[in-house]
């Protein structure tokens, strides 16, 4: 199955969790779920874990968390490899971006998406064959 799109951590989070200020976001991040063929990585799949468990307002149990992970992955996920580790440091240097956001961009590129949705770049740049939305832009 061939991505349109790759969903960064943030989406994620919100469609699980988003409530009070952030409900919009929520009903925002759960029709990008239900309307894109979309993609993550291993790196999103750990990063929403520990958010949704340890740092959100409203807690999931690790159970909770287990079971939207388990539907998260009916779509491609990219593995972490010591190749994209080294390419995205590259690309942490040569963007002057933190080597987390980068490694989503080239976790992005090696699935073939072109478009990564995320709140955590600068909404329309291009970052090689890869460019961000900002969903709730």
């Amino acid at each position: 199955m061939t991505a349109s799109v790759f969903l960064d951590t943030n989406v994620l989070v919100y469609a699980a969790v988003g409530t009070g200020k952030d409900q919009r976001k929520r009903k925002r991040a759960l029709e990008l779920i239900e309307s894109e063929n979309f993609a993550t990585s291993a790196q999103v799949l750990q990063e929403f874990f520990v958010t949704v468990v340890r740092k959100a307002s409203r807690p999931l149990s690790a159970a909770q968390a287990l079971e939207w992970i388990e539907q998260f992955t009916a779509f491609p996920c990219q593995d972490i490899d010591h190749q994209l580790v080294r390419i995205a440091i590259e690309r942490s240097e040569r963007y002057a971006i933190s080597y987390w956001d980068a490694a989503i961009l080239v976790a992005a590129e090696a699935l073939g998406t072109h478009t990564v949705y995320s709140e955590d770049l600068n909404d329309g740049q291009r970052y090689g064959r890869v460019r961000v939305v900002n969903p709730f832009a």
